[in-house]
């Protein structure tokens, strides 16, 4: 039996072509090559617009939280306006007229407002407040700003997040286990008073009532307990796939540390013309220097110590050859020790420039050349006594 070949017609060459166009990055793994941890400014800059680790889930808990406290603060005064409104309104109900003066409309926004402000006003100061504990104070209008960007469709991006990725795993744990969790508090609550709930057939109106109120309640404070605890891993969580998302790659890296800290090219040039100047006028930094450590005929390297001024003895001129024998000159004309020490000096030379102080692996010996210095000149080093 053989199978007849399908033609694509008209309307699928038109849809071939259009996905051949489509492109390609929005299918791409945007995150791939990002290893680097992000630096202090990619962090601050990201929380300027307003990029920051925050659990709604966090704000919500709180939020239940004290709207079911202020419920309980403010239970008497509910009950009491909610009577009040049932009496005012179902005795209005007989009357013809009920919005010809307007009492009717006044008296629904003045109860309205009584019931409903001091729980609305709970839950904003609530809301502010869960934020505030995660991310601090932080005022920002870029998250609202238009961004034209953002409706580029990226498909591979949103299926790979909304169904592929560890935060939709475990956004989706959450949520059962909330279903869940909140469904075992209700069924244990009703379960423990359910002789309670079946009496409320034969029991007055208002005792059925605030039984059911009371279990209502005592379920919507622990849940919002349960919640609260729920909320903290789930800002853990956050958490690092907000650290994951500022995630550099190396490029990005090198680029920010050339635009903020300098670019090293320009850094290395400007310390080989530091080095220069510091050349041109080593000759007469010689004249202040300390002691002098040679190769003896090779290499020649003047050493300053002041211990109110520096950490370490530093080298303020060195040379080699010609410009070695110079140095041992200028040294004799002024009076300056000098000490043979060839390994020192050749060390010296080759590792530590001039301006800079000797590294620490260098203490023991130079300590041993400037004893002898000071054997040979009776002074101390460090304070310029003579």
């Amino acid at each position: 039996m053989t199978v007849p070949a399908i033609r694509p017609g008209p309307r699928d060459e038109d849809l071939l072509r259009a996905l051949a166009r489509m492109h390609l990055q929005w299918f791409a793994a945007e995150d791939e090559g990002r290893t680097e941890e992000p630096t202090e400014h990619k962090i601050r800059k990201a929380r300027e617009e307003g990029k920051v680790a925050k659990s709604q889930d966090v704000t919500g808990a709180i939020v239940l939280l004290f709207t079911v406290v202020a419920l309980l603060i403010l239970a008497r005064y509910l009950f009491t306006n909610s009577l009040e409104m049932l009496t005012w309104f179902l005795r209005r109900s007989g009357e013809t007229d009920l919005v010809g003066d307007g009492a009717l409309f006044r008296a629904f926004y003045a109860y309205f407002l009584r019931l409903t402000v001091p729980i609305a006003m709970v839950g904003f100061a609530a809301a502010i407040m869960g934020n505030v504990v995660q991310v601090g104070f932080l005022f920002t209008t870029k998250p609202i700003v238009p961004d034209f960007n953002r409706i580029a469709p990226r498909f591979g991006r949103f299926f790979k997040r909304a169904f592929l990725s560890a935060e939709a795993a475990f956004n989706f744990a959450k949520s059962l286990g909330k279903v869940v969790l909140i469904g075992a508090l209700g069924a244990v609550n009703v379960a423990i008073r359910i002789n309670e709930i079946v009496a409320t057939i034969h029991a007055p109106f208002f005792q059925s009532f605030r039984l059911i109120a009371q279990i209502a309640v005592s379920v919507l404070l622990q849940a919002a307990i349960v919640l609260i605890v729920l909320s903290i891993f789930d800002y853990l969580f956050q958490r690092r796939q907000h650290r994951e998302s500022l995630k550099m790659t190396r490029q990005e890296v090198k680029e920010e540390r050339r635009t903020y800290e300098g670019d090293p090219l320009i850094k290395s040039r400007m310390r080989q013309r530091m080095q220069e100047l510091l050349r041109r006028n080593m000759l007469q930094n010689v004249r202040t220097a300390d002691v002098v450590i040679t190769n003896p005929t090779h290499y020649a390297v003047a050493m300053e110590y002041d211990r109110i001024k520096m950490d370490a003895p530093t080298v303020t001129a060195k040379g080699e050859d010609h410009m070695a024998q110079r140095i041992r000159q200028i040294a004799a004309e002024h009076s300056i020790p000098t000490i043979e020490n060839r390994p020192l000096a050749r060390a010296l030379y080759a590792e530590v420039e001039i301006g800079d102080s000797i590294p620490e692996k260098f203490y023991e010996a130079v300590v041993i050349v400037l004893k002898q210095v000071y054997r040979m000149t009776g002074r101390s080093f460090g304070g310029r006594n003579g």
